[in-house]
């Protein structure tokens, strides 16, 4: 019978359901990011619980034995290659002109800290865990996301609306935050398996600060300086190829990736200060730097659709003192207190010198996605845990010390969650301030509905280098249709 050729299986599936939507996007790319506003992120993630097992049931990762390692391994893989790129593509110079630094060392710092403690106070409160257990999971939320701020902050119409001053600030916090959380999780971690006072500071600070940090930013900084010459050398001599140029970037990324888990040092801040060493190298070729487009999407987008098939949706309502209203209070709580407050109070504090009025305060206080880097964070806490490795097990074992049992049962149900309403609501988030925006203004003010808004976000202040924020989005549109014109084989 002709049915008993059809082979449905998970790869086949996947292999369908996966470039179904990467093509779908693809041809109406430009429609969906300059007159929709919105991001692949979001839409991936709706996509991927439409087909997922809540949906028509196409896509079904754990029934097909997408374990706790692979997601490990693909959330490493896809949070790395972000914080690489973000690297690369930060201006030249930046840390150390026009004292930048300094507001990137308080995002890191105060910003991050008060994040931590506040997400675990909430924690603690509503899930009933103690103070160590609440610091592990509330860890896994304090980095913002590099993949859903490129999604949002790279080149789009709605990008040129924000001061570009802006735009790289919060593009490099989001570079360097996925690695800065790890001390956050660690101390966490050193806590709950109560060891001594010292023997835990020891451990910590020579072990996560020392070598897994400061190690990694010289080894990141190492890799991306040495490869800046070995491509300065070829390239100036011209024994590269144009098609070596679109995988290089990408080829060195996962490089640094490779060296830096084998050593066990910090991923994210290894590929970030390699993408960062690398442009900042000095003599760099003018060739385009960005990592190419095609792969980013791919990427982004798949680990997306797989996030949103494979939400524990039966975790939030089923294990230990999770409950749904328990769940969106502490969305709720996360994306009002988490940042907001502590950035509006910087600025008032006049510390964070690049962000200049109230409005572009709130805003950086509001955009604080959380994304891959957390649904990675929780997957190694709960590896630590298991195993004190960061290999996890494919169930938790049962002879855990109780608080350990419940952190490993809690983490990854309330993170995933936090996770799924991030994507949605930061990703609708353009969305929401172009119609806002819209509708805010006469109706002889108002530009077209859809993308018709170019001018500057009311509040926020421009200047010599937004001055040409008229011709970058002409620029966007013509950059895009040449690489969707890549993507058909033009």
């Amino acid at each position: 019978m002709p049915w008993k050729q059809l082979e449905p299986t998970g790869p086949h599936v996947t292999y369908g359901a996966i470039t179904f939507f990467l093509l779908s996007y693809a041809l109406f790319s430009l429609f969906i990011r300059n007159r929709l506003h919105l991001s692949e992120p979001p839409l991936a993630t709706l996509f991927g619980i439409a087909v997922g097992p809540k949906g028509l049931a196409f896509l079904q990762p754990y029934d097909w034995g997408f374990s706790d390692d692979i997601v490990q391994e693909f959330t490493r893989l896809i949070a790395s290659i972000q914080c690489f790129a973000v690297g690369l593509e930060l201006p030249q110079y930046y840390f150390t002109k026009g004292g930048k630094w300094k507001d990137i060392a308080i995002l890191l710092g105060p910003v991050m800290t008060f994040g931590w403690l506040v997400c675990a106070g909430f924690i603690m409160l509503l899930f009933n865990t103690n103070i160590p257990s609440a610091l592990i999971i509330s860890a896994c939320l304090t980095p913002t996301d590099p993949v859903l701020a490129a999604s949002v902050l790279s080149n789009s119409q709605f990008s040129t609306r924000v001061p570009k001053r802006v735009r790289d600030l919060l593009s490099a916090e989001s570079g360097v935050n996925d690695g800065v959380s790890f001390p956050f999780l660690y101390l966490g971690l050193r806590i709950i398996t109560r060891s001594t006072f010292l023997g835990m500071f020891k451990k910590w600070m020579l072990i996560t600060v020392l070598y897994q940090c400061a190690f990694g930013i010289i080894l990141g900084l190492a890799i991306g300086f040495t490869f800046n010459k070995i491509f300065s050398f070829s390239h100036k001599r011209k024994l590269m190829g144009s098609a070596s140029y679109l995988s290089f970037y990408l080829l060195l990324a996962v490089f640094a990736l490779g060296i830096a888990s084998t050593l066990g040092v910090d991923d994210f801040l290894v590929t970030f200060f390699a993408g960062l060493g690398f442009s900042h190298g000095g003599n760099f070729p003018t060739a385009d730097t960005r990592l190419p487009i095609i792969i980013d999407l791919m990427l982004n987008s798949t680990m997306f659709v797989f996030f949103g098939a494979m939400i524990p949706w039966a975790s939030f309502h089923q294990i230990d003192s999770i409950t749904p209203g328990r769940l969106f209070a502490l969305l709720a709580l996360v994306l009002l207190f988490r940042r907001i407050p502590v950035v509006y109070a910087m600025y008032k504090m006049k510390l964070l010198r690049h962000i200049r009025t109230t409005t572009e305060a709130l805003f950086a206080g509001h955009f604080g996605p959380m994304g891959v880097g957390a649904l990675f964070l929780a997957i190694e806490a709960r590896a630590q845990l298991e195993t004190d490795t960061s290999l996890p097990l494919p169930d938790p074992p049962s002879d855990l010390p109780l608080e350990e049992q419940r952190t490993v049962t809690l983490v990854w149900p309330i993170i995933c969650f936090v996770v799924l309403g991030s994507v949605l609501v930061h990703g609708m988030s353009t969305l929401v301030i172009s119609l806002s925006g819209h509708f805010a203004r006469t109706e002889g003010e108002r530009a077209s509905l859809l993308g018709g808004e170019t001018e500057g976000l009311h509040g926020m202040v421009f200047g010599e280098e937004d001055a040409t924020r008229a011709e970058d989005v002409e620029d966007v549109d013509e950059e895009d249709t040449r690489r969707n014109a890549l993507f058909r084989g033009a």
